[in-house]
């Protein structure tokens, strides 16, 4: 393994007043955020609302949108961005509308709201046509069938179906849902100039469309928050169960208290950079739970082979050792990962950036955490636990008696695999 490291010697346990004095004033500092802002700030997944997806034919002004929004009377809402790196000319933006009653009905008459909204702002609703980026399949099929434009005399119903699927696909494949100019029409299958004609005589263009929506109720938002806290609880629950199985008790619960100090870091900073909760941010606590772990796993297990060659090292010089033996592979791993998802942060866009940012501060957190707050509540505990007497005391303790080498024994690290 590559040492960044010549035998470092740096006195961790010694250190950890300061690490609990850093980590309470993080914590202090981000729940207090928390509850001068009435809470965490949840992301439209969590409340209870109307989301409407809209595409719009050139780049989306979000601030003209949100007060045309706002002149309309529609208040509680939230546009996001969903352009990213990968596709930085979809056009696309999402817009909540939170609502407190629920039901299709409210659903409905919210997402009415945004359409007359986007109409007023972009002049498309002072159009006496129809706009034809809104037509769908069966509004097209029973314009065509009452217009016949190509004189049909028999199987006029089916033919014309499978026209209308023929142009809305060309609209939606080429032009991504948001037609610019009726004359593309004429390259689509099946369009002759009479149908082209006809189509032109009769609709406008209006300047976006409405790729779906979503309503989601409060009842369902609150039960989604309520699985969130569950499945962490649980990946919690399961990791205490694995490494009181592998090593002992104490260690599990240690390992446990630094994943929920990480966990709490995390939402605190959420809360001082104003950060929203989502459920792909829920996935980022997951992984921070499992990569804080891991880590922390990683020094137990160093700690207790270290445990059976140094038997009579005091037990914090020995978690001193293997803190220290694991140090070049802690910044080798730690450090590439950080640097992987900062440029995730950096480059990947609004939609993943709450995601990013939770990995950004969490892998910091994590890393820290293993050695500043895990090793140490181990040191701490084997402290208590034997009434303030060392795993071992040097080389002079060859001179202690058995009883004292059995408490030595109890307070080392279980052997098991």
């Amino acid at each position: 393994m590559i040492e960044l490291f010549k035998e470092p010697n740096i006195d961790w346990m010694g250190k950890a007043k300061y690490f609990y004095a850093l980590s309470g004033i993080l914590l202090i500092a981000g729940w207090t955020s928390i509850f001068l802002h009435g809470g965490l700030r949840y992301s439209i997944d969590f409340k209870g609302g109307t989301n409407v997806d809209v595409r719009f034919a050139g780049a989306a002004n979000i601030d003209r949108i949100r007060s045309g929004l706002t002149a309309q009377g529609i208040g509680n809402t939230e546009i996001q961005s969903v352009s990213d790196i990968a596709n930085p000319h979809s056009n696309e933006v999402l817009i909540f509308v939170e609502q407190k009653s629920q039901g299709d009905e409210a659903g409905d008459a919210s997402k009415t709201q945004v359409i007359n909204a986007l109409n007023a702002i972009y002049g498309t609703a002072n159009s006496s046509k129809p706009d034809f980026n809104a037509a769908t399949p069966s509004s097209l099929f029973a314009f065509l069938t009452q217009r016949d434009p190509l004189l049909l005399s028999t199987n006029a119903g089916d033919r014309y179906q499978q026209l209308a699927k023929k142009i809305l696909d060309y609209r939606d494949a080429k032009s991504s849902g948001v037609l610019t100019n009726l004359d593309d029409l004429s390259k689509a299958d099946g369009v002759t100039p009479a149908v082209l004609s006809a189509l032109k005589a009769n609709y406008a263009l209006g300047s976006f469309t409405i790729v779906g929506t979503e309503i989601v109720g409060p009842k369902v938002g609150g039960e989604l928050r309520r699985q969130a806290i569950y499945v962490t609880l649980y990946a919690l629950g399961g990791m205490l169960v694995y490494i009181a199985f592998r090593f002992q008790l104490v260690y599990g619960a240690a390992a446990v208290l630094a994943v929920f100090h990480d966990v709490l870091i995390t939402l605190g900073f959420f809360s001082l950079l104003h950060f929203e909760i989502s459920l792909t941010v829920i996935a980022a606590l997951l992984t921070l739970v499992g990569y804080s772990m891991n880590d922390t796993i990683v020094i137990f297990d160093r700690i207790r082979e270290n445990n059976r060659l140094l038997r009579r090292e005091p037990f914090p010089d020995v978690v001193n050792k293997s803190i220290n033996q694991t140090l070049s592979r802690t910044i080798l791993t730690s450090g590439l990962t950080f640097l992987t998802v900062l440029v995730l942060f950096l480059m990947g866009g609004q939609v993943l950036r709450a995601f990013s940012f939770a990995l950004v501060v969490g892998i910091v957190v994590g890393t820290y955490s293993s050695f500043g707050i895990a090793a140490p509540l181990v040191v701490a505990w084997n402290r208590w636990r034997g009434q303030g007497v060392a795993v071992g005391a040097g080389p002079a303790a060859g001179n202690k008696t058995r009883g004292s080498e059995d408490v030595a024994g109890r307070l080392a690290p279980s052997g098991r695999r």
